[in-house]
């Protein structure tokens, strides 16, 4: 049996993370992952999404997982679950905070408080075909890192992974970003 998650850093399996690391390096295709959702609809705004599982290196993982989707009732829907633009944020906020966890964990560093706050803006007149001027969906996004721990973080490998999170190039300018409070060791940055 393992290590418990309480005593791994940042609840990571450091040796296994580096394990993997070394294998993908040693053969990309296996750090190639694949992801497919299943959507159903449910009447009105609802839906359900089946996660199935995934694929790792061109191996298939069962993983099942379902998710509930509804729109507020102030957008024609029954408020019984998050709406679709909330659960994409929630994505990426998750998303991020592993890679946050994760990369920290492999510096030595333990985190002591992580949160990312995302926010973004709709304008319906896109959506409702009202305006061909206006495009459907987020015109961008801002989100906001809250990041302590016990590292250094200034002129560190660290550092230069968090640059490459925090400002996700391939997202070609739908995001905004603004970091606040970071914090390792004894200073703020």
């Amino acid at each position: 049996m393992g290590p418990t998650l309480s005593a791994l850093p940042n609840g990571i399996d450091v040796e296994a993370l580096k394990g993997f690391a070394q294998a993908v390096s040693q053969d990309p295709a296996q750090g190639v992952v694949s992801y497919r959702v299943n959507s159903a609809w449910k009447g009105g705004t609802r839906m359900e999404a089946t996660i199935p599982g995934f694929t790792l290196g061109g191996v298939e993982i069962p993983n099942r997982f379902t998710l509930a989707v509804d729109e507020p009732a102030q957008l024609l829907g029954s408020n019984t679950a998050p709406s679709p633009s909330e659960l994409i944020m929630s994505g990426l906020n998750a998303c991020m905070m592993v890679g946050y966890v994760a990369n920290a964990a492999l510096r030595g560093i333990t985190l002591k408080k992580l949160e990312i706050e995302t926010t973004g803006s709709l304008d319906l007149r896109g959506f409702l075909g009202l305006d061909d001027s206006v495009k459907p969906g987020f015109e961008e996004m801002q989100y906001t890192v809250r990041i302590a721990g016990d590292g250094t973080i200034r002129a560190s490998p660290f550092e230069r992974r968090v640059e490459r999170l925090v400002f996700p190039h391939q997202c070609d300018g739908l995001f905004q970003v603004a970091v606040l409070d970071v914090a390792f060791g004894n200073r703020t940055v």
